[in-house]
């Protein structure tokens, strides 16, 4: 990555535990994440949900664990012929990919659910749901991420943190040993996202993250990984890792599947044990409407 809520209390806590309807009590509040420092090497259970998906012991995308069976990435990690299910490793608690993981936990994949409106020329409804072969115990450095809900709202600057394995550069990998990566980055509004990327190429179910200058950003290798902004105590996954101009070049944020979008889709796959889903409201103006693209 170069950059890269006096009788009902009882009641409600009760809905809220890890084998009832939601993950909304442990979601998104890892114990150890308790300094942030951008575009580096992410100090161990910082990220807790973050996920390495493997094609025979190969890192080749991200995702997040969004409850103890499922696991959250973009369609286009799987969107080609020479991925196999015999072959497909998902690995938790990661903090590289080579040498000593003593906190990693490793699952085969017993289904893939690609979302049926994916268009793999525009990356629209670019998401993906992966079911582990078993349910895996959350430990300090394994933990869901809690999911944007609907109507959630990511105005310019809201401060995202991206986390991945990917390369820290066009075409420059990650280096030994691989430690997950992670960057601070602006959300960028869809009306300058599109001024970047032109008329028609950022839908209602993208978002954008960057910097003007570029210098950070996701990679090739982080796709399919985790874009989250705290609030509240509770770090809310909005975006996925899904395409970009390059990397980190300048007036080019990268794009990401709006998670916000897709809390239906995702219950219906997820019949049980659901994610937790928490509304993200910025505050202010959303300077995004003000926004004129300039030749």
């Amino acid at each position: 990555m170069a950059f890269y809520k006096v009788i009902c209390v009882a009641t409600l806590l009760t809905l809220l535990t890890q084998d009832s309807h939601s993950q909304l009590n442990v979601c998104g509040q890892p114990p150890l994440n308790t300094k942030i420092v951008g575009g580096q090497v992410a100090s161990a259970g910082s990220w807790p949900w973050q996920a390495s998906l493997q094609d025979s012991g190969s890192h080749f995308c991200g995702g997040s664990l969004i409850n103890n069976q499922w696991v959250l990435t973009a369609a286009h990690c799987f969107y080609r012929e020479d991925i196999s299910m015999s072959t497909l490793t998902v690995v938790l608690g990661l903090q590289s990919l080579e040498g000593k993981n003593p906190y990693q936990v490793s699952r085969k994949v017993s289904k893939i659910i690609i979302h049926p409106g994916y268009k793999s020329k525009t990356y629209n409804n670019d998401i993906c749901l992966l079911k582990l072969s078993s349910p895996v115990k959350f430990t300090n450095y394994i933990q869901p991420v809690c999911l944007a809900a609907t109507g959630s709202t990511f105005y310019n600057d809201t401060v995202s943190w991206v986390t991945g394995f990917g390369d820290v550069g066009t075409g420059v990998p990650l280096p030994y040993p691989g430690n997950l990566m992670e960057v601070k980055l602006p959300i960028v509004g869809n009306r300058e996202c599109t001024c970047a990327y032109g008329v028609g190429k950022i839908t209602s179910n993208m978002m954008c993250a960057g910097f003007s200058a570029g210098g950070k950003d996701s990679c090739q290798g982080d796709s399919g990984g985790p874009m989250v902004s705290k609030q509240g105590g509770r770090w809310i996954q909005g975006g996925i890792v899904s395409f970009g101009n390059g990397c980190a070049e300048p007036n080019v944020p990268g794009v990401y599947t709006r998670v916000s979008r897709y809390n239906s889709w995702i219950n219906k796959q997820i019949t049980s044990n659901w994610p937790g889903y928490i509304t993200f409201k910025s505050t202010g103006k959303d300077g995004d409407l003000s926004v004129t693209c300039t030749d």
